[in-house]
C-alpha cells in the first residue's frame, strides 16, 4: 500500500474537471470515499494493480498540472491574505482609534495588494 499524499484531494478538486471521466472516478473512490484498491477493483471490474497504475499517473498528471498552472499556490496565497485582511477589517471595528485608523489601513491596503499578486 502506499501512502496517501494530503495535497491530491485538493488538486482534483481544482483540476478534476481536465481528467477523464474515468481517472476522476478512480480518484474520487480512492480519495474522496476512501476505498481501498481492492474495494474500487471489485467496483469497476479492474485490476488492483491496474487501479494502483492509474491512480499513479493520474496523480502525476494533477501534480505537473499544478506545477504549470499554480491554482493552487495562488488559492492558498489569496485565502491566507483574505483571512489577514478580514481580521484587519475585525481589528478596525472593535478598536479603532483615530490614531490606529491609519496604520490599519495600511495593513489593509498591503494585503489586498497581496492578494492581487496571488490572483
Amino acid at each position: 500500500m502506499f501512502a496517501k499524499n494530503l495535497l491530491l484531494p485538493c488538486l482534483l478538486d481544482i483540476y478534476g474537471p481536465l481528467l477523464t471521466d474515468r481517472k476522476r472516478e478512480l480518484l474520487d473512490y480512492y480519495y474522496e470515499e476512501d476505498y481501498s484498491l481492492s474495494e474500487i477493483s471489485e467496483l469497476t471490474g479492474i485490476s488492483r494493480q491496474g487501479i494502483r497504475d492509474s491512480i499513479k499517473k493520474s496523480e502525476a498528471e494533477l501534480m505537473e498540472l499544478e506545477e504549470k498552472l499554480h491554482l493552487y499556490e495562488k488559492r492558498t496565497c489569496a485565502a491566507a491574505a483574505m483571512e489577514e485582511a478580514d481580521r484587519l477589517v475585525n481589528e478596525l471595528l472593535s478598536n479603532g482609534s483615530a490614531d490606529d485608523l491609519k496604520d490599519i489601513l495600511v495593513s489593509l491596503k498591503a494585503r489586498l495588494s497581496v492578494i492581487e499578486e496571488c490572483l
